[in-house]
């Protein structure tokens, strides 16, 4: 894309501005490789593990996470459409369908989230590098917690630090994310697989829990009761990427062609996520062997956390090289995942103002406030609460964008005004009612259910209960539907006017 005719020095800096052809040399190995260094991680490692301890068994947790993650593909390839074709990230292209000072309004919802994944993602990274002293020093920073927080000093000291490694990491811009995601990507892949096979001969095979039956059969403690879980679930697993469903044309924008994103994205995603939702079930599952009683042969806990489980590996090499792989894991996921878009959202907010490295340094702050280990205290907290609750937020914002995109602009849009106060993106004070009022609406059903599921009311009718297991689906859906009928309608007046 050449350079936009006349722009509003508000409204661009060289970070938002149209990339260059000579800036587009992403290749479908990039994209792959920048899913994988985000997929492989502790919160997708966890995964399968709040849906077994519901009381799936390992095939119905894997394919609910696989089937989430073929449904979340196809926003991802169609949001990230637009950032290929134009060249311009996320907050820029949602100024087409809710107005040059409307698109604040989606870009900081999805950077308030980033920054909580931020900080839960951060907690990951300094608990590994906790681990792996304790490992190699024998329990050596073992201490009392700390009153309100929760956690000790040396938990406290190592989050810390990890907190300060990605602020260096930050430091060096975006390129350096396709640069950690090319090395991180092999290596993961690698670490993952050689941890499955340790596993499986140190178990003598993986019988224990993959055959372990599921809760709902017959005769089970919740039979026939499936459905109420497998819903909900395959809504969270659809909620835990639909941030990036959302700001994928930041990365995107850098792909050579449509083929390369939508290849690499097809490649890097679904595959990878179901992987590693496999590797976590069989891993953990050998870990009840593995760790059993040696005198009386009772199996031991299974151990679900990949942070606990890589300082019992026996070996202090082993242990290193395995906390080691945490430590790149979370790294290559969080800059990646949870810096670019709140870093884009606040450019976009202040052009004049924010950098990347400016915008990415006030994430790390706020990720750091909100106590993540808190955040992420229980199973029904993490997926139903954190996740369901913010994919009924985004999931409208998706809807948006697509029908704007598809439907309304038939995949034009005019970039010169996408970089001007006075032109055809504008709007009445730069916010367009229509995406307004879907977003509102579309949003609307699941409060009932959210307030339900944290707890701020006791219940509600089970209409909006029920809801709320669909919460991105219904979110999407409807506001894409309410935008489009608003905007026609919007049509209809202005060819009546003429």
């Amino acid at each position: 894309m050449s350079a936009p005719t006349n722009p509003d020095p508000s409204l661009i800096n060289d970070d938002i501005r149209p990339t260059t052809p000579e800036e587009r040399h992403w290749s479908v190995l990039n994209m792959a490789s920048l899913w994988i260094g985000m997929v492989v991680c502790v919160p997708t490692y966890t995964l399968a593990a709040g849906l077994i301890k519901e009381g799936m068994n390992w095939w119905q947790a894997v394919l609910t996470i696989m089937l989430g993650n073929i449904i979340v593909l196809i926003p991802m390839v169609l949001n990230g459409h637009a950032g290929t074709k134009f060249g311009v990230p996320f907050p820029v292209l949602a100024r087409a369908s809710f107005g040059i000072n409307g698109a604040h309004i989606p870009s900081m919802l999805r950077a308030l989230v980033a920054c909580g994944w931020f900080g839960i993602q951060t907690w990951f990274g300094g608990f590994a590098i906790y681990q792996l002293i304790n490992a190699l020093f024998d329990g050596v920073l073992e201490g009392d917690k700390l009153p309100f927080l929760g956690i000790s000093v040396s938990e406290l000291g190592c989050f810390i630090l990890f907190w300060l490694l990605q602020l260096a990491v930050i430091y060096k811009g975006v390129e350096s994310i396709r640069v950690l995601e090319s090395i991180a990507a092999p290596f993961l892949i690698g670490i993952g697989l050689v941890l499955l096979a340790w596993a499986y001969f140190a178990a003598g095979g993986f019988s224990t829990m993959l055959e372990m039956p599921s809760a709902f059969d017959p005769g089970g403690p919740k039979e026939g009761q499936f459905w109420s879980l497998f819903v909900p679930s395959l809504t969270a697993m659809v909620g835990f990427w639909a941030t990036l469903s959302l700001n994928i044309p930041d990365f995107t924008r850098y792909a050579k062609s449509q083929r390369d994103q939508i290849l690499g994205q097809a490649i890097g995603l679904p595959t990878t996520m179901t992987l590693f939702a496999f590797i976590s079930v069989a891993v953990t599952s050998a870990t009840t062997v593995i760790f059993a009683d040696p005198v009386t042969g009772k199996l031991a806990e299974p151990v679900w956390d990949p942070t606990v489980l890589a300082g019992m590996i026996g070996g202090g090499g082993t242990v290193v090289l395995a906390l080691l792989a945490l430590a790149v894991a979370t790294l290559s996921t969080n800059i990646a995942a949870n810096v670019v878009s709140p870093a884009n959202a606040l450019i976009n907010l202040s052009p004049r103002r924010f950098t990347f490295q400016m915008g990415g340094y006030i994430t790390a702050g706020i990720g750091f406030a909100i106590l993540p280990w808190k955040l992420i205290a229980s199973t029904g907290g993490y997926i139903f609460t954190w996740l369901v609750g913010y994919s009924a937020l985004l999931g409208p914002i998706v809807g948006i964008m697509i029908v704007d995109y598809f439907f309304i602009r038939k995949m034009e849009y005019d970039v010169d005004g996408l970089f001007q106060k006075v032109g055809p993106y504008w709007y009445k004070n730069g916010f367009n009612p229509a995406a307004l009022i879907a977003l509102v609406v579309a949003v609307a059903p699941n409060v009932p259910g959210f307030l339900a599921q944290a707890g701020v009311v006791e219940s509600v009718p089970d209409v909006w209960a029920s809801i709320y297991t669909y919460a991105w689906f219904v979110g999407c859906f409807l506001a894409g539907g309410i935008y489009f009928v608003l905007m026609g309608a919007k049509s209809n007046e202005a060819v009546a006017a003429k």
